[in-house]
């Protein structure tokens, strides 16, 4: 017989999935911090035992991390996605940077044809909500803030795609990204024109998915990606232009 007997599950495996459903599901993110003990016991409607034989277990699987007086924080699982020494060179090859937007340009058109399909309504708020505070930000001219939205934005797309496993690999590669491994994103941001049209190009996604249009809106992502590829490259072939420009003007004033 294919039966087994039912058994009742533990208030403690009850805290213990919740908890690793929201880390799956990226809600609770790497570095955050846990309500206190009261708080949680409270809110998850267990007894203070149950939780920290949740919390324990989860610690020793490495999911969570406990630091003295400070509290219970998700652990950095991702930091470990990419070796020190890969990430040194990531850092010091050209190459690496275009290999990873198109990766990004393959991935996040896939994401974004998803997120059309699969997202609920309220991932949709979300995204518009993050889009609308891109175009706040533009009217600071600060290019930190609008680097920092410009990630949001994708990662919110990923997160509405409904994929765990993507969900959590380009959020690994995207902490590369601001720590400005593979580029500098602000730079993007510094010349108007530039800042003008990458907020044009986030505004067609955004239309293409409150659409819910998959082929519209990957085909924005796509032509996204594209314009960053250029626009690295060619700030690339104009700091070599100015190296060179600056030794001829360095041996004029020498003859």
């Amino acid at each position: 017989m294919p039966f087994e007997p039912v058994l009742q599950e533990k208030l403690s495996q009850g805290v213990v999935r919740q908890i690793e459903g929201l880390i799956l599901r990226g809600i609770l993110r790497p570095g955050e911090r846990l309500p206190s003990e009261r708080e949680l016991s409270e809110t998850m409607d267990v007894s203070r035992p149950s939780l920290r034989e949740a919390l324990a277990d989860l610690q020793s699987r490495g999911l969570l991390i406990s630091r003295a007086g400070a509290g219970v924080f998700v652990a950095d699982v991702l930091g470990s996605a990419f070796s020190p020494a890969l990430v040194t060179l990531f850092a010091s090859h050209d190459e690496a940077v275009f290999d990873y937007i198109s990766f990004r340009r393959d991935m996040e058109g896939l994401a974004a044809e998803r997120a059309a399909r699969l997202s609920s309504d309220t991932d949709l708020k979300v995204i518009d909500t993050i889009f609308q505070k891109m175009e706040a930000a533009h009217q600071k001219r600060n290019p930190a803030e609008e680097a920092s939205l410009d990630a949001n934005f994708h990662l919110a797309i990923i997160e509405a795609s409904h994929n765990i496993i993507m969900l959590h690999m380009m959020r690994s590669m995207y902490d590369l990204l601001r720590e400005g491994v593979f580029y500098n994103r602000s730079i993007m941001f510094k010349q108007r024109t530039t800042r003008d049209a990458l907020l044009d190009q986030h505004r067609q996604i955004n239309s293409g998915l409150q659409a819910r249009d998959p082929a519209a809106a990957r085909a924005a992502v796509e032509a996204h990606l594209d314009y960053v590829e250029q626009a690295l490259s060619d700030q690339q072939r104009a700091d070599r232009n100015e190296g060179f420009a600056q030794k001829r003007f360095q041996h004029e004033l020498r003859r």
